[in-house]
C-alpha cells in the first residue's frame, strides 16, 4: 500500500515547537517536536512501557517524558530515565525516524534509516529563493486515499469543470495533453494557444487579450508533484520556450502524505515570480487558491466514499487518464520491488 523508503512531508516548520505534535503517517503514530536548539525530532508515538502516546507527555530539554509513569526518551528513541528505578532495560526504547527541515517543511523517512538520503527530497528550490514568493497555506486533512490526490494533480482537464470560475476554461479540452515517462518521473504537458486567460490569471497578470498558457505537471513517486502554470501574451513564443512580453509563472507544489489507506495529510504551497511583496496578490493565493484546492477536496472525498460503497464497480479509462495511470504503475512497481524477496535479502 505504501512506499516506505521515501521522504514524506510530516509537518510545516511552523507547526513544530516545544509541544509534542501527534501525527499518523503511513498508518504509524508519530510524535514530533523540537529540541532546545531547534532541531526536529520524530519518534514512535507509543511508550514502550504501557503504550500511552508519548504526545500526551511533555518535553524536558531535548527529551520527551511519558505522561503516564514518567519514562523519559532521548531523540534517538532510547529510554534514559525510569523514575524510581536506577537500571534501564536495553530494550526500553521506541523507534526514531530520520527527519530533516527543508523548503519550510519537516520531512520524515518512514523506511530503513540507513537509506535516508537527503538528496531524495524533491528539489523545490523556488521555495527558498529570493526571486520567488512562497505562499504557505495550512495542511488540509482529506478523507481519501493519497493516490486520488496525485491522480487529481496529474489530470488538468478537470480544471474546465471543477474550477470553471477560477483557473479553468472550456478551451482546455480543445488541446490534447502529452504524457512523458522518465526514470522515477511522469510528466504531463499541454499548451492552450490563443485563448482568453481564466479569471484568476487575468487578475494576476493583467491579461486583457488572448494568451498562450502552459500546463505542465512533473510527478515523482510516491506523491510529489509540481504544477507549472505559464501564462504569456499569445504569439510571443511561450510554447517554443521563448520568454518575452507579458508573462507570469506559477508553480503549485503538492505533497499529499498518506495518513492511512483512506485519509491524507495534504500539504501544498504556491511559488510565483510576479508581484512579490504585494499584499493583495498574496491574499489572492492564500485565500483564492485555497478555495480552488477545497473544490478538489469535495470531489476527492466523494470519490473515496463511492469507491468504498461500490468497491467492485467497473471503471473505464479515457485519454486524460494516461498520466495518472503511468504514475500509479510506476509507484506500484517501486512498492513491489521494495517488498520483493530480493529486497528483503539485501536488507
Amino acid at each position: 500500500m505504501f512506499l516506505r523508503n521515501s521522504w514524506y512531508v510530516a509537518a510545516w516548520d511552523r507547526e513544530l515547537g516545544r509541544t509534542p505534535l501527534a501525527r499518523t503517517i503511513l498508518s504509524e503514530p508519530v510524535v514530533l517536536y523540537r529540541t532546545a536548539g531547534g532541531a526536529p525530532v520524530a519518534l514512535e508515538d507509543r511508550c514502550c512501557h504501557r503504550s500511552l502516546p508519548l504526545s500526551m507527555g511533555r518535553i524536558e530539554g531535548d527529551e520527551l517524558r511519558c505522561g503516564y509513569h514518567g519514562l523519559k526518551f532521548d531523540a534517538s528513541g532510547a529510554c534514559v530515565e525510569i523514575p524510581g528505578q536506577p537500571s534501564i532495560p536495553p530494550q526500553a526504547r521506541v523507534r526514531s525516524y530520520p527527519v530533516l527541515e527543508r523548503y519550510r517543511w519537516i520531512w520524515i523517512w518512514m523506511g530503513d534509516p540507513a537509506r535516508a538520503d537527503p538528496d531524495l527530497v524533491p528539489s523545490w528550490w523556488w521555495a527558498d529563493h529570493p526571486e520567488w514568493a512562497f505562499t504557505r497555506p495550512d495542511m488540509i486533512h482529506v478523507k481519501c486515499n493519497y493516490q486520488l490526490v496525485s491522480d487529481n494533480v496529474l489530470d488538468v482537464t478537470h480544471l474546465a469543470y471543477v474550477h470553471a470560475g477560477s483557473i479553468g476554461t472550456a478551451a482546455i479540452a480543445e488541446f490534447p495533453a502529452a504524457t512523458e515517462r522518465e526514470d522515477r518521473l511522469v510528466r504531463l504537458k499541454r499548451w492552450i494557444v490563443d485563448r482568453p486567460a481564466p479569471p484568476m490569471y487575468q487578475a494576476a497578470g493583467g491579461f486583457s487579450g488572448n494568451v498562450d498558457r502552459g500546463q505542465i505537471v512533473e510527478h515523482v513517486p510516491p506523491c510529489f508533484s509540481v504544477n507549472f502554470a505559464i501564462c504569456q501574451d499569445t504569439g510571443s513564443g511561450a510554447p517554443q520556450g521563448v520568454k518575452r512580453g507579458r508573462r507570469i509563472d506559477l508553480m503549485a507544489l503538492s505533497a499529499p502524505t498518506p495518513e492511512t489507506g483512506r485519509t491524507t495529510h495534504y500539504f501544498f504551497g504556491f511559488v510565483r515570480n510576479f508581484k512579490l511583496g504585494d499584499a493583495e496578490t498574496e491574499t489572492m493565493f492564500a485565500e483564492g487558491m485555497v478555495r480552488v484546492f477545497n473544490e478538489d477536496v469535495a470531489v476527492l472525498e466523494a470519490q473515496q466514499r463511492m469507491l468504498e460503497t461500490k468497491p467492485g464497480a467497473p471503471k473505464i479509462d479515457i485519454r486524460v487518464d494516461a498520466a495518472p495511470l503511468a504514475a500509479r504503475r510506476m509507484l506500484a512497481a517501486m512498492i513491489a520491488a521494495e517488498n520483493s524477496p530480493a529486497a528483503a535479502t539485501a536488507a
